[in-house]
């Protein structure tokens, strides 16, 4: 199946899918893998790869696991360039959160999929520029992110 449309999914999220399995995290990383597209730039997948690697995690996936879902991301996902006069604007109250809208905006991605509150609530402000930010609950009850994979 095509991959047909472009998503940026926030750390917070793919923490919580691989971690857990179930719920709207783990149901949204499948759909999003087999019919649509994650986007990364180089800081929102250093960021993921950082987290990833963290010793807490050690009892909920295998190194190997981490690995292969690396390997797997690489070959599937978007890896987008921010530019410059993208990466120079600030949305967030924590500034660490704006790679996650930067990626966004630098992919034309229309939704960002996140569970940080701190982006949540920036949904109305984002609208505007093309990025529909949605908790992975909310996410899941679009059709896009709904259909049959």
């Amino acid at each position: 199946m095509a991959r047909d449309f472009p998503v940026v999914i926030d750390t917070n999220v793919w923490i919580s899918g691989l971690l857990t399995r179930v719920g709207a995290p783990a149901q949204l990383l499948r759909q999003v893998i087999r019919t649509g597209q994650p986007v990364f730039s180089a800081a929102t997948l250093g960021e993921l790869k950082e987290q990833l690697w963290r010793p807490k995690f050690d009892r909920y996936i295998t190194l190997e696991q981490r690995k292969s879902l690396l390997t797997d991301l690489a070959g599937i996902a978007l890896q987008v360039e921010v530019p410059s006069s993208i990466a120079a604007k600030t949305f967030c109250r924590d500034p660490a959160d704006d790679k996650i809208i930067h990626s966004a905006l630098a992919a034309r991605a229309p939704w960002l999929v996140t569970g940080d509150k701190d982006l949540l609530v920036l949904s109305g402000q984002l609208l505007p520029l093309g990025v529909k930010v949605l908790s992975p609950a909310d996410a899941l009850a679009l059709p896009e992110f709904s259909r049959a994979g």
